[in-house]
């Protein structure tokens, strides 16, 4: 049950911070304000915001002290921005460059996805043609590849001193093939949301699917939206193979194999997330066990007698 309060009613710090951010909201000057906060978010504080007299309810997000030193809270909002203009995402009503303060329309009668849900044919299709959708609108200003990345992450958990794998060194060699493959093939660049936890895709019924939360969206390569979304959702080899068919139209040895590297990819760099939010705060969620087993799912990959061959197919 969420705990509703009007605005000068804060018991705690989290209550204070969020009327504070209400009050920077210029379209909610002098008005009678509702707030709750909402279950969810890893990194964020998030609150459901009802304004007097609106017929719209509203969505704030606080950024979590220090997730700036991987989310460009600006190339998040152009995103959220052109999602919404194509379609696929709520309005953005208010944004604040300087700390990354979010309020979106709150989209009522949706529910989010679970992985669960994701095994199911509709779905999938779904998610496939709204990807198809926002890698079609136009690219955005920031370019950051998954090399890009994973050398950041890597670059962060070395200064923040993380706990990294005794074998590394060796993940880092097939890390590197792949990125020698991708760089001589060429990179197929596209808008990505680069992000596919099922909470992010927002469904209600005879509703279209809704993609929120653009925090990781960059422009990136094409294949890797779909590593690391089959990769998320635990899609079996079959499963991976018809939805590679379905979204590209046809099934070529090369759209397999870059599809596969990026899985592979996807896990190292989750993985590398992961070790660097664990030095950043003590966050109520176990991101050093999580990033374990995203480079064990990475070896997996990498062990694959396949993947020599996926490389020579990039």
């Amino acid at each position: 049950m969420i705990i509703r309060r009007r605005l000068g009613e804060a018991r705690s710090q989290y209550e204070r911070d969020v009327e504070a951010a209400i009050l920077r909201v210029p379209q909610w000057q002098g008005k009678g304000v509702t707030y709750g906060m909402l279950v969810g978010g890893l990194n964020n504080r998030n609150w459901r915001v009802q304004i007097d007299g609106d017929s719209r309810d509203y969505f704030l997000k606080i950024p979590g002290e220090g997730t700036e030193i991987f989310i460009n809270r600006v190339t998040s909002n152009e995103a959220a921005v052109n999602a919404h203009s194509l379609g696929i995402a709520p309005e953005v009503i208010f944004f604040d460059p300087s700390d990354g303060l979010e309020v979106h329309e709150f989209l009522e009668g949706y529910t989010a996805c679970t992985t669960t849900d994701f095994f199911r044919p509709e779905i999938q299709s779904a998610v496939l043609d709204l990807y198809k959708t926002f890698h079609g609108g136009p690219k955005l200003s920031q370019t950051k590849t998954i090399f890009d990345l994973i050398d950041e992450h890597l670059d962060q958990a070395r200064s923040l001193g993380s706990h990294m794998p005794e074998d590394l060194d060796w993940m880092m060699h097939y890390y590197e093939k792949a990125r020698a493959a991708f760089t001589a093939s060429g990179f197929d660049l596209v808008s990505c949301f680069n992000d596919p936890m099922p909470g992010n895709f927002l469904i209600g019924q005879g509703k279209p699917m809704k993609l929120i939360d653009y925090e990781f969206a960059s422009t990136n390569e094409r294949a890797y939206e779909l590593g690391v979304l089959f990769g998320e959702m635990f899609f079996d080899e079959p499963k991976t193979l018809e939805l590679i068919e379905m979204y590209y139209g046809e099934l070529r040895r090369d759209l397999v194999a870059r599809v596969y590297v990026c899985r592979a990819l996807a896990d190292i760099k989750w993985a590398s997330w992961a070790v660097v939010c664990r030095k950043l705060n003590d966050w109520d969620f176990d991101f050093q066990k999580y990033g374990v087993w995203k480079y064990m799912r990475a070896r997996d990959l990498f062990l694959d007698a396949r993947f020599d061959g996926w490389l020579r197919a990039v």
